[in-house]
């Protein structure tokens, strides 16, 4: 789950060159047929975990069998996308699980795309941590979900808080070591009423470990209630005084303590959680028009949300890139019935509350 990209007056003026090229090349037209390639890729490198978070579908589901994404499968996709800006190396799955992770980031390097990927920091181990920053990977989003150990055993169901503070401590230290100015390394928080209370603490556990990012990620639901991933969970349009007080609290403590708090979507965390597109949430998206999702299997899905939005994967697969090239899936048939529903008032049924549950 990261950051899409926002209207052009929000991106941030240090956002790196290669990052603003791809903002800067997603169109406001919007037709059936996408007039131009894709600039942007997510690759679910693989679908395996080694954690059971609560909060996500692959821990109540198997929504494809275990794999990891094939290096025929990886550079092929890849080759048919001689444009492409930005490549995001994450699912539903763990990235640092996969043996060619750092051969995957050179090889989109050595055509000048801006690589990142989420990771739960478990395996963020010694001697893969100067492999992973020789690489020139870009960002390194760490999803740690909470301030403190009891807290993060609720939402990730393993005991590995300390060990991935440790990790990250440690992986900070080396590339201070080394001058390192890649990737950026930053914390990420799901915003639920069981943990935003931490905010301010998770703020001074970055400072701590010298991690200057933090962004609160709105929480994906769908409709089955399993785990955290429910709506009574969810701040969206819900936030109470107290939750409000400690988001403010967190944004004060991060101006003292040098570490800039944002919220997926490119926006600043209270904003994230308000409703910001009217009637037709879905209105403002514009992924189907820049970028294409790949599960470790080749299917192609409408965007990194749709694995958490709803169950299954059949009602909105839109192709499949072992049996069809990216360009006979771009413009397929499947594509274009999903732009033309998107941009009418009854869109596929997982775009149907995005924007009101998770951020555009």
């Amino acid at each position: 789950m990261s950051r899409e990209p926002p209207p052009m007056q929000q991106i941030p003026q240090e956002t790196p060159i290669a990052a603003r090229r791809y903002f800067e090349a997603v169109g406001e037209e919007r037709s059936p047929v996408a007039e131009a390639p894709p600039v942007c890729v997510y690759l679910e490198v693989t679908n395996r975990c080694n954690l059971l978070c609560e909060t996500c579908p692959r821990t109540f589901e198997a929504l494809e069998p275990p794999a990891d994404m094939s290096w025929q499968l990886f550079t092929s996709i890849v080759d048919q996308l001689p444009g492409l800006l930005r490549a995001v190396l994450h699912g539903v799955g763990e990235p640092m699980l996969v043996k060619n992770l750092p051969r995957m980031i050179r090889y989109l390097k050595e055509r000048g795309v801006y690589v990142l990927f989420n990771t739960n920091g478990t395996l963020l181990a010694p001697r893969k941590r100067a492999d992973l920053i020789a690489t020139g990977l870009d960002e390194l989003r760490v999803s740690l979900d909470a301030a403190e150990a009891q807290s993060f055993f609720k939402v990730r169901g393993k005991d590995f808080f300390d060990r991935i503070v440790r990790n990250l401590s440690e992986f900070v230290a080396l590339q201070r070591e080394l001058g390192a100015s890649t990737p950026r390394v930053s914390l990420w928080l799901t915003g639920l009423k069981e943990t935003i209370a931490q905010l301010p603490d998770f703020v001074r556990l970055a400072a701590r470990i010298g991690i200057s990012e933090v962004y609160l990620q709105r929480l994906v639901f769908d409709d089955l209630g399993r785990g955290l991933a429910r709506a009574d969970s969810s701040l969206f349009e819900r936030t109470r005084r107290e939750e409000d007080q400690a988001i403010a609290a967190a944004e004060a403590l991060g101006r003292a303590l040098g570490v800039t708090i944002d919220a997926s979507g490119a926006t600043e965390p209270g904003t994230s959680l308000k409703r910001g597109v009217g009637k037709a949430p879905w209105s403002a998206c514009r992924r189907p028009w820049s970028l294409m999702y790949f599960t470790a299997h080749g299917r192609a899905l409408p965007c990194c949300i749709a694995p958490f939005s709803a169950r299954g994967y059949e009602t909105y697969t839109l192709g499949n890139a072992t049996q069809e090239s990216l360009r006979e899936i771009w413009n397929g048939a499947a594509y274009r019935e999903f732009r033309a529903a998107l941009v009418s008032e009854a869109p596929a049924q997982p775009c149907r509350n995005c924007g009101l549950r998770w951020s555009l």
